[in-house]
């Protein structure tokens, strides 16, 4: 049975969320969504993203609050990986 576009579609988040932070569940995955949209929103129609930032500046904390914990969560996967490498290569 074929998977649909929208099952595809949560597989690519899942891979991807893991790939980013070394796990996957449900939080993280709608974390890495929002983090991914906001980002893309913040480039693409950056006054948006500001007046969406005025407008909401509780919101905007906590979007600020989530990105710094994707950032933290990939910084530590990639040193485990990176030494994970290091000790098997030696």
């Amino acid at each position: 049975m074929e998977q649909s576009l929208e099952e595809q579609f949560e597989a690519l988040i899942e891979k991807y969320t893991e790939l980013l932070t070394g796990d996957t569940n449900e939080e993280l995955k709608a974390k890495v969504q929002m983090w991914v949209l906001y980002n893309h929103i913040a480039k693409s129609m950056p006054a948006l993203a500001k007046h969406w930032n005025q407008q909401y500046p509780d919101s905007k904390q906590q979007m600020h609050e989530i990105i710094k914990d994707i950032k933290i969560r990939n910084e530590t996967y990639r040193q485990q990986v990176k030494q994970i490498k290091d000790s098997t290569s030696h």
